[in-house]
């Protein structure tokens, strides 16, 4: 499933471990999420920092776009 498939209320899980819930329809390189770290809070994640979407209980692999994966390449880059 692709990242711009996922729809409002989806369960997913972050590359740090985290779980967060989608809280929106939108699509590009990010999205609006609850995400439930050290503390709970709304804001926006990177979409190449989704990594499973939970569907039925069951995790499934995201794919992510040539611009999301361009993204994250340029992020890392500035950062490591």
């Amino acid at each position: 499933m692709k990242t711009n498939d996922l729809k409002r209320g989806s369960r997913v899980m972050l590359a740090n471990g985290w779980a967060a819930d989608i809280m929106d329809n939108m699509k590009g390189n990010t999205r609006l999420a609850k995400v439930y770290g050290f503390e709970t809070e709304i804001g926006s994640v990177y979409s190449h920092d989704i990594v499973y979407v939970m569907i039925g209980g069951e995790p499934i692999p995201i794919e992510h776009t040539k611009e999301q994966l361009k993204l994250k390449d340029q992020i890392e880059r500035i950062f490591n």
